[in-house]
């Protein structure tokens, strides 16, 4: 057992002075870090080829990212103001049965049925006669 732990031992300080780098300067104490030198060009350097092009996707990754949410802003606000439009023409349209004596703008002529009917946003009017009156019935 102590062989073992001598032979271990003798392992670790052998590492530890092949890690150590002894400076002329101070020959008498060992340095762990030899002086640093940051050679341009390296991928860790901030003017290295790597870095402009990490720097540069990041930044495009960032604006598309922005520009992505304002257009998403956008959409769902349009979204909820086509559901309020939608919501204001159920709530003001006309009960079944009510007749008009002239169309709203924007109808379209539509068969149903062998019948001729007019659709008004989503509102179908049937044509006839009052008093020799052409008058339309909401359906």
């Amino acid at each position: 057992m102590k062989t073992l732990i001598k032979t271990l031992s003798f392992a670790v300080a052998m590492a530890g002075l092949w890690l150590m780098d002894l400076s002329p300067e101070a020959p008498f104490l060992p340095v762990i870090v030899a002086d640093a030198e940051a050679v341009i060009g390296r991928p860790v350097t901030p003017v290295s080829y790597a870095g402009v092009a990490r720097r540069t996707t990041r930044r495009a990754v960032y604006e598309t990212s922005a520009s992505t949410a304002a257009a998403e802003q956008e959409a769902a606000a349009a979204q909820q103001q086509a559901a309020a439009s939608q919501q204001q023409a159920a709530a003001n349209r006309l009960p079944a049965g009510t007749v008009v004596t002239a169309l709203p703008s924007g109808c379209e002529s539509t068969t149903v049925d062998g019948v001729s009917l007019f659709n008004c946003g989503g509102v179908m009017y049937k044509p006839s006669f009052q008093s020799n009156n052409l008058v339309y019935v909401v359906q």
